[in-house]
């Protein structure tokens, strides 16, 4: 089975490795803190930008509850991953809270657009795997940057653009699976709204909110329609 989840996870692959070692790169020149406690973050909070941001903070002397609020207030839009997946998840037993934990960006990504049969356990047993590889991914590059962080002194600047190409990478991944560029369009829209109109520390949380209105409003109105139609034919 893990051949057949490898090749799924790769452009996660070329994009974790390098992000996580620009964090632990980071990590380790920036704070004061032993070298192993970046792959540790990787393992226990597991949150990309969530964790770029907790190094930022904490080493601009933030307190622990500024950065918790701030790390919270980024990663808020999983939530709407995971109520888009509970339907997904039911019945996984031991695997689902793991399957919960681990739903970053590029896992949602990666489990909403791949091809599924109608075998439920034997699916999520893949989904389940998919989401440990990812994981693994990450901590791995967490642990190679803080490491050389720690070693080796070189020049990171740009590094961090690896996770902008993940992001253009999944993004046609699942333009392609739903076939449709609505949802797409509205995200750049939003953006663009965002950039213009808001502060910079407020950009992803205006953006988030924006599409999320619309997409809200455009679910009520497709099933009003519906509605409309099943009384109709009723």
């Amino acid at each position: 089975m893990n051949r057949t989840v490898f090749p799924l996870t790769l452009p996660v692959l070329f994009g974790y490795l390098p992000l996580g070692t620009a964090f632990g790169v980071l990590f380790s020149t920036q704070l004061e803190y032993a070298w192993w406690i970046a792959p540790l973050m990787g393992i226990v909070i597991y949150a990309g930008a969530g964790q770029i941001l907790a190094v930022s903070l904490l080493a601009a002397h933030a307190g622990l509850l500024e950065v918790f609020v701030a790390m919270f207030v980024l990663n808020a839009r999983h939530l709407f991953y995971g109520l888009s997946l509970l339907g997904r998840f039911r019945g996984a037993r031991w695997r689902k809270p793991y399957l919960i934990f681990g739903l970053t960006d590029e896992t949602y990504s990666l489990l909403t657009s791949r091809a599924r049969s109608e075998d439920r356990e034997h699916e999520q047993e893949i989904d389940f795997r998919i989401t440990a590889f990812n994981q693994c991914y990450w901590v791995i590059g967490c642990t190679i940057g803080a490491l050389l962080g720690k070693n080796v002194a070189f020049d990171s600047t740009g590094i961090e653009f690896a996770l902008v190409s993940l992001f253009i990478v999944l993004t046609i991944d699942q333009l392609k699976a739903l076939g449709e560029g609505f949802p797409i369009w509205i995200g750049a829209g939003a953006a663009a709204i965002a950039v213009w109109l808001i502060p910079p520390s407020h950009q992803l949380i205006g953006a988030i909110a924006i599409v999320s209105s619309v997409l809200l409003a455009q679910y009520a109105r497709t099933r009003e329609t519906g509605i409309e139609r099943g009384s109709e034919h009723g």
